[in-house]
């Protein structure tokens, strides 16, 4: 992998994100399991960043931190508004609870009420508007232009992009010798990180992108290399149900990415149950699609190092049951 001129971050970028969120969030643990590579086979050695050990159980904290610690006096008195699913609101809810910034987040119709409940318990006011993600985004920018709220999109922020390259920072500057990394791409922002950070401390480190089949329309446009617009059936993955591409990350992806697969439901539920058998933490689906990603195509990797982000551990009561059940 090279470096990129054109690519929307650079780890000068990350460190200075990193120096601010620090005080707030403490490194994640990266960890190793036998028993996880044994399940992987091919002689694959795996390492899980565990974003799921952050305040709010997702990586998005550290995105929504460094959009907060980097705005002027008069945007925080203002407030932020998003449109979310959960884990980027509970972030958001949670970074300005923290630095007494007033929080508006919009939900779409039917979203998991156990993350609705988890936004309002970090002090954000709760709107409920459209049918998805995406209408969900459309009513938080009127909310923005109506209200003067500052506008932090899950994506198409830079600050929000330079908060999601600190994960692989820690990861490289913890473990320089990773060979490849397989991370979920929603908006794109794990992924992107990872390869602005391999580009400049590992050149030779591959980043490889993983999508919900149900959700395919960045998978498909990035294998088309232009948009392709298809519908977002239902997901066990709230953070990857996402039909649209994002302007900030989509072209970086394209000139930066190895690889790019889908993956089902059912295995993205064989990976939070995996995750569960062998590390004891819990996955959302979202959070362990990267592991899906893996153990879908495990003899691309085979004898090398190989690096996984538990994204996120917010799965709900009813749908942990039904992947432990093996109804999925």
């Amino acid at each position: 992998m090279q470096e990129r001129n054109d690519w929307p971050v650079s780890l000068k970028d990350a460190r200075r994100a990193l120096e601010r969120i620090r005080p707030h969030l403490p490194p994640t643990p990266l960890r190793h399991y036998g028993q996880l590579d044994d399940a992987v086979g091919h002689d694959v050695r795996v390492l899980v960043k565990h974003e799921n050990h952050n305040p709010t159980n997702s990586f998005k904290v550290r995105n929504c931190l460094s959009v907060i610690t980097a705005l002027s006096p008069a945007e925080r008195k203002a407030g932020v508004v998003a449109g979310t699913r959960g884990n980027h609101g509970q972030g958001l809810a949670w970074a300005g609870r923290e630095l007494g910034v007033p929080v508006s987040l919009v939900v779409p119709e039917g979203n998991n009420p156990e993350k609705n409940a988890a936004m309002r318990s970090f002090g954000a006011e709760l709107i409920i508007a459209g049918s998805d993600y995406d209408d969900a985004v459309a009513t938080a920018e009127r909310l923005h232009r109506e209200r003067g709220l500052h506008l932090v999109h899950s994506t198409n922020n830079l600050e929000v992009l330079a908060g999601a390259t600190t994960i692989s920072l820690e990861m490289l500057e913890e473990e320089p010798d990773i060979d490849a990394m397989v991370v979920s791409v929603g908006g794109g922002s794990q992924a992107v990180g990872a390869m602005t950070v391999a580009s400049e401390l590992s050149p030779k480190l591959e980043v490889h992108a993983v999508q919900a089949a149900a959700a395919p329309t960045i998978h498909d446009s990035w294998h088309a290399g232009q948009l392709v617009c298809a519908p977002v059936e239902p997901t066990i993955a709230d953070g990857l149900a996402t039909r649209e591409i994002y302007e900030l990350t989509f072209s970086a992806l394209r000139s930066g990415l190895a690889g790019f697969v889908t993956v089902s439901e059912a295995e993205m539920a064989e990976a939070i149950r995996l995750f569960l058998s062998t590390t004891h933490n819990l996955a959302e689906g979202a959070g362990a699609a990267g592991l899906a990603g893996l153990l879908a195509q495990p003899e691309r990797f085979a004898g090398r190092t190989v690096g996984i982000i538990l994204g996120g551990g917010n799965i709900d009561a009813e749908t942990l049951r039904r992947v432990v059940a093996g109804e999925l």
